[in-house]
């Protein structure tokens, strides 16, 4: 008996065995595994011991740090920054935990309480309290992206980077000696129309919340101009741009920015995707301005590290990345020279950070 062609589909798909059943996934789940065979493998230790200059630890205060310096010392990590040291008595609470159990393994930076600006002598008062935090043991100044975001002041209005009401603050950290670790805005993609033609799509998709538009609270161009208004404003502070200042995909302006802000640093922070698709550019931005690039790795997920590794340290090519709905594209390494390397990893952190322990790093 013979049996055409449209039969046969018919008597398949009545078995459950419908060809196009293997088509039927979403765009969230397509995630293949690449089948290119190239040399490399993953780093996971970091050639030289290095500084990450951004992490979180909100509990510090009373965490079991014994555990975290396992991990760090897995890793090749010899002290780690923790951003998020609060003011008043709970830095203070954090410092005597850290100083009790590994006092040369943790550096804390202080935070400013935004609340009330505009009402009479909250920057004064905001800059004596800064000044209390780096007697207490504060050694730089962390800035949320609630600033210029989300903050607002006395009357309701959107908390503008560039303030004048803050420059008491910039100031200060000058006048310390203190950096200023800013993170202003978001990527630009999360202000670009959400459609086929936006590479962050899926982290919209998956977290909507992240969406912002010219009026959600202010255009892109315009938050990060006040950024670097500050910047112009205060050239005796200095600053440690977040995330690259969110230029890391379009290093030419960055390059641009880093001749005219001579005060400014930039992290590598959860930007390392961008850098891992640009090889041999980026391997350029970072010999030019080896002085002024600071390791930081942001969320503490210490299985993430080797890719920063990895990109930094070898000439591998087409490697994953963590996070599919940050980047489509696999990574490649920048190779890059090991005097460079020390000086990303620990050197240009020590020439701004007050207190830290050179004896933990070769050469010093």
């Amino acid at each position: 008996m013979q049996i055409n062609f449209v039969s046969l589909l018919c008597l398949i798909a009545i078995a459950g065995l419908s060809p196009l059943n293997a088509q039927e996934i979403s765009f969230e789940e397509y995630n293949p595994k690449s089948t290119l065979v190239v040399p490399g493998k993953e780093v996971k230790r970091a050639k030289y011991p290095f500084i990450d200059i951004h992490s979180h630890h909100f509990r510090m205060a009373n965490q079991d740090l014994g555990e975290l310096v396992k991990a760090m010392d897995s890793l090749n990590m010899s002290v780690m920054v923790n951003l998020s040291g609060g003011s008043g008595q709970h830095l203070k609470d954090i410092i005597a935990n850290v100083n009790s159990n590994f006092p040369n393994r943790f550096i804390i930076f202080a935070n400013v309480d935004f609340d009330g600006v505009g009402t009479e002598g909250w920057a004064e008062k905001a800059a004596k309290q800064l000044e209390e935090d780096h007697k207490s043991g504060a050694r730089g100044l962390k800035i949320y992206k609630s600033l210029g975001l989300r903050y607002k002041d006395k009357q309701g209005k959107r908390l503008v980077v560039d303030d004048p009401r803050l420059d008491p603050i910039w100031a200060k950290c000058g006048e310390l000696g203190i950096p200023v670790l800013i993170h202003s805005a978001d990527p630009q993609s999360f202000w670009d129309p959400m459609d086929s033609g936006n590479e962050r799509w899926l982290e919209l998709k998956t977290r909507p919340r992240r969406k912002r538009t010219d009026t959600d609270p202010a255009p892109w161009e315009q938050i990060i101009n006040e950024q670097h208004n500050v910047f112009k404003k205060h050239p005796g502070t200095k600053f440690i741009n977040a995330h690259m200042g969110w230029f890391a995909n379009n290093l030419g302006r960055l390059a641009q920015l880093m001749e005219e802000f001579p005060n400014m640093y930039v992290g590598i922070g959860a930007v390392i995707a961008e850098l891992g698709r640009q090889p041999r550019n980026a391997r350029s931005f970072f010999i030019k301005y080896q002085d002024r690039i600071l390791f930081g790795k942001d969320a503490w997920n210490p299985s993430e590290f080797p890719t920063y590794f990895r990109v930094l340290e070898t000439a591998d090519e087409y490697f994953p990345y963590y996070k599919k709905y940050h980047a489509f594209w696999s990574m490649y390494g920048l190779d890059l020279p090991d005097e460079v390397l020390r000086k990303v990893y620990y050197k240009n952190a020590l020439t701004l950070l007050k207190d830290a322990d050179t004896s933990l790093f070769p050469e010093n």
